[in-house]
């Protein structure tokens, strides 16, 4: 595993209109890591993940994937980096059918991977597999979760981004969600998870950041937030 970060997020601040809402926000991600970007509604989480995305180009700072600069480039410019975004409102085509909606996010990778088949995502989301010729707007939201992560895979990122995969759903799809993200790490995935449930990303992260009114306020192990009260109660309990 390389020891240089494949996300490298430095000194960014984002602005809606007037009003900022990232401070001089900073984290790495390295490859193969899972980290998990947590605090409570409204802190900059989803501001954080768009801004990596080029969905909400910052004012000032540095967002490196994989070395290069890419703060302020266009989505689709960052997309072919190897970033794969998988927003919190899902964004699945209801129209389509579910096999139809993974074709369309199929694409090799920024070096070529292609990895991720339809035949590979029917064996790692068991699930969708008797779906396939469903339409996406007659899913449940479990099932749109999976389909929307699906379906970034097809595109065979370098880098995934998750913002929010838990909010919403109900508590035993939330742990096939969690079952999912652990079958990604062991495969090697690099992920960034945006979330306020924490105890999800206990079972799914390997490192952790927590941000608070859009400045970043912690750093460590999932495990050494795990064993850190202080920081939990003062800036993630409910």
């Amino acid at each position: 595993m390389s020891e240089r970060p494949i996300v490298r997020v430095d000194g960014l601040d984002v602005f809606y209109g007037k009003s900022q809402i990232l401070f001089d926000v900073g984290l790495e991600l390295k490859q193969g890591r899972t980290l998990a970007l947590l605090g409570r509604n409204g802190a900059g989480k989803s501001t954080t993940m768009k801004a990596i995305a080029g969905v909400a180009p910052p004012r000032r700072g540095v967002v490196e994937i994989a070395g290069a600069n890419v703060a302020g480039r266009p989505p689709h410019v960052i997309a072919r980096t190897g970033i794969g975004f998988v927003p919190e409102d899902r964004q699945i085509f209801p129209e389509h059918t579910v096999e139809e909606n993974l074709e369309i996010g199929a694409k090799k990778g920024p070096g070529g991977q292609d990895a991720w088949s339809l035949k590979r995502v029917f064996e790692v989301f068991p699930l969708l597999e008797p779906l396939r010729y469903r339409m996406g707007g007659r899913l449940s939201g479990g099932e749109q979760q999976m389909l929307a992560i699906a379906r970034t895979l097809m595109g065979n990122p370098v880098v995934l981004l998750l913002d929010e995969p838990s909010e919403g759903l109900a508590p035993i799809v939330v742990a096939r969600i969690g079952e999912l993200l652990r079958t990604l790490r062991a495969t090697g995935a690099t992920t960034l998870i945006a979330e306020q449930n924490m105890h999800f990303c206990l079972g799914v992260a390997d490192d952790a950041v927590v941000i608070d009114k859009g400045s970043i306020v912690y750093r460590d192990t999932i495990a050494g937030l795990k064993a850190n009260e202080e920081v939990r109660r003062r800036y993630l309990a409910m």
